[in-house]
């Protein structure tokens, strides 16, 4: 069963031409600061272990990051991005983006999918890479999950 995740810290640092955002398990009560499309709440290493909220990072490109962190703070853009280009795509062709779910994890690179409900309630799965469907994601303030065993493989990397 995927477990329910949330954007927990964005970290736009200079290390060349990728930056980390890092995914947190969620407490069960949705609204909670941080959740997707919400403010991203800056939590300490120490505090978010103390937690007990199982977390862990991915590496994106600056791009994403910063459309990512763009849509966080509601900084307008003139123009549409791609992932404005694709919001705009499912909504005219009657569809839904429903939630993201991180899919698995194979040599350290992570797959997802944009899992979205079309006309008459169907639900498909559209592969997509994470950052990508992060960016669009919070843009449409849809919750994002992990499947169970990328979350163990996950986690089991950072040991």
């Amino acid at each position: 069963m995927p477990v329910r995740m949330e954007l927990s810290r964005i970290l736009i640092r200079e290390l060349n031409d990728y930056q980390i955002i890092e995914l947190r398990e969620m407490a069960e009560d949705t609204d909670a600061p941080g959740a997707v499309g919400g403010p991203v709440e800056y939590v300490p290493e120490s505090e978010a272990e103390e937690s007990g909220a199982r977390s862990f990072p991915i590496v994106i490109g600056l791009p994403e990051a910063q459309a990512i962190e763009r849509r966080l703070k509601g900084i307008p853009i003139k123009r549409p991005q791609t992932h404005d280009l694709l919001a705009n795509v499912i909504t005219a062709l009657g569809g839904e983006l429903a939630s993201i779910t991180i899919t698995d994890l194979s040599d350290q690179t992570f797959f997802a999918t944009l899992d979205v409900r079309v006309k008459g309630g169907e639900m498909i799965h559209i592969d997509a890479r994470p950052s990508d469907a992060i960016a669009l994601g919070v843009a449409g303030d849809v919750p994002i999950y992990v499947e169970e065993h990328v979350l163990d493989a996950a986690l089991k990397d950072l040991e």
